[in-house]
């Protein structure tokens, strides 16, 4: 059944993509620059999320290289123990 949904999908999506006409369509040079403020802000996003969750990846890392099982499990509660102190 899924199978036949999904080659009816793609004959269907190839009939309609070689009926198309031709585009004239005009790339200005602001929808470059709109790509690249996209491109740095995802970029800046993934640095800012990456510095609020530094400690706990660095601390998954080293405990999937570490070898020892039980780590992991205490270096989470002595981080979230000291972070609860905080606050």
């Amino acid at each position: 059944m899924i199978r036949s949904l999904t080659s009816v999908a793609l004959l269907g999506s190839v009939v309609i993509l070689s009926l198309t006409g031709p585009a004239w369509a005009y790339l200005d040079p602001g929808t470059g620059s709109m790509m690249l403020q996209l491109l740095l802000g995802g970029v800046a996003g993934a640095m800012v999320v990456g510095k609020l969750y530094w400690q706990r990846l660095r601390e998954f890392v080293t405990s999937l290289f570490s070898g020892k099982p039980g780590e992991a499990a205490r270096a989470t509660h002595t981080t979230s123990s000291k972070a609860d102190m905080r606050e």
